[in-house]
């Protein structure tokens, strides 16, 4: 997840198609929005590492077209089926700055996995400049001050910067797969 508005050369951009190169290259599959910015640009890097690369694009009337860098794509009309879609068979989440549709989705992993609906894989924040006001806000205001959230619940994401970090991160989770699965009565 992350902003369209990046161009190639924002560091963002730049650390998203680096992370999409290095988990192509250990035969990750990376799935984006499709779309231009963050979500090129981790399709980009998977694509130049020579591996599967899919942009699940959204029809918009306006700043939403299929990025080139994609090996697959399909199109959705509704948000909520590209966002299921997203999630559906994640081993991890990366979210890089983004506006609104970032939080949105970051959002709603969070609240899936906090209330168990879906179950948890890791939820990486690239970018501590970018999330950690959010991440305080989230401590100080909504934990510690007015009780919106449990305690844990600001443990059910991570923050860093370091490419390395997120790749080791991945990998030592790839058996996990958001996919729920229905228990048997």
């Amino acid at each position: 997840f992350g902003s369209a508005r990046f161009l190639d050369d924002n560091q963002y951009y730049k650390q998203a198609r680096k992370l999409g190169s290095e988990l192509a290259n250990i035969d990750f599959t990376v799935i984006t929005g499709g779309c231009g910015g963050i979500m090129e640009a981790a399709n980009r890097g998977a694509y130049e590492a020579g591996g599967k690369s899919v942009g699940f694009n959204i029809e918009l009337p306006h700043e939403q077209n299929l990025n080139p860098y994609t090996t697959d794509s399909m199109a959705f009309r509704y948000f909520f089926a590209r966002k299921v879609m997203l999630v559906y068979a994640a081993s991890a989440l990366v979210c890089f700055p983004g506006g609104f549709g970032t939080l949105d989705e970051l959002f709603e992993v969070i609240t899936l996995v906090q209330t168990k609906k879906m179950p948890a894989v890791p939820i990486i924040l690239m970018g501590s400049e970018f999330w950690l006001p959010l991440d305080t806000f989230f401590r100080n205001s909504m934990l510690e001050k007015l009780g919106t959230i449990s305690y844990g619940d600001e443990d059910l994401y991570m923050i860093t910067d370091d490419i390395k970090d997120v790749v080791k991160i991945i990998q030592a989770n790839q058996e996990i797969s958001s996919v729920y699965t229905i228990p048997k009565n």
